[in-house]
């Protein structure tokens, strides 16, 4: 039995010291769970303040976003619009275009025509190289790789070359039928004013005759003022005054 008792109070010793430790352990175990929990709590408010922060800067940065969309948008209309403005412009100026190139070809092959016509009545200077070139005019309009602007340049060059002819004098030499025959002779053009020729050895002279439309020989005594105006011409002598006949003026009836 006293083996028994010191048992039983070994025992009692051990609960009672057990019992009285259990609230400290408790509380420190309360304590430790409080604590944990306060920092998982406060990690998540963390998380959630990162988050918030974060939405916070996507938010501003779409609103700008949005914004330099709006006006990217808005300067894209305007771009559209004036792009489409500038496609009716070209619509509209094409279609004049065509017009106009409608109304201008027949109007160039008109000013062909009349050119042709008023060589072959004109003093007969240069008579094969005009011709040539309303020939090449002639070819021309009906190229189809000449723009028709180039085709109206080409044209209004060949009247300005004619209308250069009036005012300039001019030495060239050519054949030129002589008694059924075809001499080699020095002209000299003095504008449309006058035609004259020399043989090349100086012996005969003569001069166009419009009214008559034929050559008429001159007098020895011009063989000089003839020879002289031609070396004047190819700027051989200084320019001087020339005493040559001129051809008498038609009179309108």
């Amino acid at each position: 039995m006293p083996a028994l008792r010191i048992a039983f109070s070994t025992w009692v010793v051990i609960m009672a010291t057990t019992l009285s430790a259990d609230p400290l352990d408790q509380s420190l175990t309360v304590e430790t769970n409080t604590l944990r929990k306060s920092a998982e709590s406060q990690q998540k408010i963390d998380a959630l303040n990162d988050a918030s922060r974060k939405m916070l800067e996507d938010y501003r940065r779409t609103l700008r976003e949005i914004k330099t969309l709006k006006s990217y948008t808005a300067n894209l209309r305007q771009l559209v619009e004036s792009q489409q403005q500038e496609k009716e412009d070209l619509q509209r100026q094409l279609e004049e275009i065509t017009v106009a190139e409608r109304e201008v070809i027949p109007l160039m092959t008109a000013m062909v025509k009349t050119l042709e016509e008023f060589v072959e009545m004109d003093t007969p200077f240069l008579r094969e190289e005009r011709r040539q070139r309303i020939e090449q005019l002639e070819h021309l309009l009906k190229s189809a790789d000449t723009t028709t602007a180039e085709k109206f340049r080409r044209i209004l060059e060949a009247y300005q070359i004619e209308n250069e002819y009036a005012v300039t004098i001019e030495a060239y030499r050519a054949e030129l039928e002589l008694d059924g025959k075809k001499r080699p002779v020095d002209f000299l053009r003095i504008g449309r004013v006058a035609l004259f020729y020399q043989t090349l050895d100086g012996s005969t002279s003569g001069m166009w005759l419009a009214k008559d439309h034929r050559w008429q020989t001159l007098p020895n005594n011009y063989r000089r003022s003839i020879r002289h105006g031609l070396r004047i011409a190819r700027k051989e002598a200084a320019p001087d005054l020339l005493v040559l006949p001129m051809p008498a003026a038609e009179v309108a009836r």
